[in-house]
C-alpha cells in the first residue's frame, strides 16, 4: 500500500463520526435517526429498537455520519455502556412532553457519563435533544422556562456533589466535555438541521 494510499484512507477515516444515540424508551430516538437520514432512505415505519441498528448517511459529501441507535428499554440499559468505544458524540434524547420521566432522564444520563467517563473519551461531545417539541403548547414563556429548567437541571446534576472518585469524575466531564441542547421534533423536522450542524461542529473544535 503506498503513502498516498494510506494518508487518503486515514483522511476518510478522520471525517467518519461515530455517533451513540440513547435516551429512555420511548423518547423518539429511532425516529430523530429516522429524520436525519435522507429522504429518500427514511423508514415509513418505525418500532421500538430492540437491541441496537446502525444508520450512516453523508452530510455535504464530506462527512460520513454513523448512528448507533440503542434501545432504551430496561432490560436493555445494562449494556449501554458496551457501545461506547470510539464514540465521537453522545445523543441523549429526551421526550419533552412527559416531564414525569425528566428525572428518570437525567439519573441515566448523570450515571452513564459519569460510570464511563474515560471510556467515552476526554473529547467526546453531548448532545441533549430535547424531542417531540410538537407536543407542547407554542412557544410562551412557561414553555421556554421549563426547557430552561431541563436544561439547568442537567448541567447541575453534573456538578452534583456525590462524593468520593464519582465528584471527582464529574468534574473531569466538566473540563474536558461540552454539553449542546437541541430542541426538535422527529415529526415535523424542526431541529433536525441544527443536531446535523452541532455532529459536524465537533469536527473543527
Amino acid at each position: 500500500m503506498g503513502l498516498l494510499t494510506i494518508i487518503k484512507k486515514q483522511k476518510q477515516k478522520d471525517k467518519e463520526i461515530r455517533c451513540l444515540v440513547i435516551g429512555l424508551d420511548n423518547s423518539g430516538k429511532s425516529t430523530v435517526v429516522n429524520r436525519l437520514l435522507p429522504e429518500d432512505e427514511r423508514e415509513e415505519k418505525i418500532t421500538p429498537t430492540i437491541g441496537f441498528q446502525i444508520k450512516t448517511f453523508t452530510i455535504d459529501n464530506n462527512f460520513n455520519i454513523n448512528l448507533w441507535d440503542v434501545g432504551g428499554q430496561n432490560t436493555l440499559r445494562p449494556f449501554w455502556e458496551n457501545y461506547f468505544n470510539k464514540t465521537d458524540v453522545l445523543i441523549w434524547c429526551i421526550d419533552i412532553s412527559l416531564p414525569i420521566r425528566f428525572n428518570e432522564s437525567f439519573t441515566e444520563l448523570k450515571n452513564l457519563v459519569v460510570k464511563n467517563g474515560d471510556r467515552i473519551g476526554y473529547d467526546c461531545h453531548v448532545v441533549v435533544i430535547l424531542n417531540k417539541i410538537d407536543l407542547l403548547e407554542d412557544e410562551d414563556e412557561t414553555t421556554n422556562n421549563l426547557i430552561s429548567n431541563i436544561e439547568k437541571q442537567i448541567q447541575d446534576s453534573f456538578n452534583s456533589e456525590n462524593g468520593g472518585n464519582v465528584q471527582n469524575s464529574v468534574d473531569i466531564i466538566n473540563k474536558r466535555r461540552e454539553v449542546d441542547f437541541v430542541r426538535c421534533s422527529a415529526i415535523s423536522g424542526e431541529g433536525i438541521d441544527t443536531i446535523k450542524e452541532v455532529i459536524v461542529s465537533r469536527i473543527s473544535r
